[in-house]
C-alpha cells in the first residue's frame, strides 16, 4: 500500500491542528479556571449547573426581599413602639385627671397636653417607610392612612383593609403591613375617639360625668394597649422567621456554590500535569512533521 506525500502532509497537518486546539483549551481552562467551558465539555454538569445557577439567583432575590421585609416590618414596630409609649403616658394623664382637687383650669391643661398626644398619634398613623409608602394604608400606600374632620375632630380611615405580601421564600410570601383601622380602631375600641371623648371631657367645666368618661376611657387605653403589643407581637414573630429563613438561605447559597465548584472547577494540579504533556506532545509532533513534510523521491536517488 502506497501513501502519498500529499496524504502524509494532510494528515501530519490535521494532527498538528488538534494537538494545538487540545492545547489551546487546556490553556483556557487554567486561565479561567473552570473545567466545563462550553456544554459540549460536559453536557450533564452543563445542565446541572444551569439548574444551581438558577436555583442560586432565585435563592439570592429571596434574601433581597427578606432584607426588605425586614425594614418594612422594623418601621412598623419602631411606629407601634411609639404607639405603646404614647398611650402609656395617656393612661397616666387619665388616672391624674381624676383628682378631685384639681380645677377647670388644670383639666383644662390636661386637655391641650391630650390634644397634643391626639396630633402626634395621628402623625404615627400616618408614618411612612423608607420608600415613601404609607405604612397603615393597606394597599393604598400614597394616600394618608387617616384624616381629621377640622370641624368635630373626628378621625377616618381612608385606606383599605390590604396587606402587603413579600416573596421571602420559595413557599413563603409574608404580610409587611398592617391596615391602620385593625390597629388604631380594632380590638373593640377607637384610639382616636378615646382621646376626643376625654378633651371634650376635660375642657367642660366642672366634674359632671368626669369619673364616667375617665373610667371607660381608661377601659379603653386598656383595650387598645393590648391591641397595639398584639399586633407587634405578631410583627416581632415575622421578623423572627426572618431571621430563621435567613439562616437557611446563607445555607443554601453554601451548598450551591459548593455543587458549582464541584461541577465546574478545575483541578489545577491535574490540568497542569495534562499542559506539559501536550505541550511535549505536540513539539514532538511537530518535528515529526518537519521531517515528513520535506521528504520526496528524491531523497532515495
Amino acid at each position: 500500500m502506497r501513501i502519498s506525500t500529499q496524504t502524509l502532509f494532510e494528515t501530519g497537518a490535521a494532527r498538528l491542528s488538534e494537538l494545538q486546539s487540545g492545547l489551546a483549551r487546556t490553556q483556557q481552562q487554567i486561565s479561567s479556571g473552570r473545567r466545563v467551558l462550553t456544554p459540549a465539555d460536559d453536557p450533564v454538569a452543563a445542565a446541572r449547573a444551569l439548574d444551581i445557577t438558577q436555583s442560586q439567583s432565585i435563592n439570592a432575590q429571596h434574601g433581597v426581599n427578606r432584607q426588605s421585609a425586614k425594614s418594612a416590618l422594623g418601621a412598623v414596630e419602631g411606629t407601634l413602639s411609639g404607639v405603646t409609649a404614647l398611650l402609656q403616658d395617656v393612661k397616666t394623664t387619665v388616672i391624674a385627671a381624676g383628682n378631685p382637687t384639681l380645677s377647670d383650669t388644670e383639666r383644662g391643661f390636661m386637655a391641650t397636653e391630650l390634644r397634643g398626644r391626639l396630633d402626634e398619634l395621628l402623625g404615627m398613623a400616618n408614618s411612612r417607610d423608607a420608600l415613601g409608602n404609607y405604612q397603615f394604608s393597606g394597599f393604598q400606600t400614597a394616600t394618608p392612612a387617616f384624616s381629621k374632620d377640622p370641624a368635630t375632630g373626628a378621625v377616618r380611615y381612608d385606606g383599605d383593609q390590604g396587606q402587603r405580601l413579600i416573596q421571602v421564600d420559595s413557599a413563603r410570601q409574608m404580610a409587611v403591613s398592617s391596615p391602620g383601622q385593625a390597629v388604631f380602631q380594632g380590638g373593640g375600641q377607637d384610639m382616636f375617639a378615646t382621646l376626643n371623648a376625654l378633651i371634650v371631657q376635660l375642657e367642660t367645666p366642672g366634674t359632671a360625668g368626669l369619673d364616667a368618661t375617665l373610667a371607660t376611657a381608661n377601659g379603653d387605653l386598656d383595650l387598645a394597649l393590648n391591641n397595639v403589643l398584639t399586633v407587634r407581637a405578631s410583627v416581632g414573630s415575622r421578623l423572627q422567621e426572618i431571621d430563621a429563613l435567613d439562616n437557611a438561605g446563607e445555607d443554601r447559597k453554601l451548598q450551591y456554590s459548593q455543587e458549582l465548584s464541584e461541577l465546574q472547577d478545575l483541578d489545577y494540579a491535574q490540568a497542569l500535569t495534562q499542559l506539559s504533556q501536550q505541550q511535549l506532545t505536540l513539539e514532538a509532533a511537530q518535528k515529526s512533521f518537519v521531517k515528513t513534510s520535506g521528504l520526496s523521491l528524491f531523497n532515495f536517488l
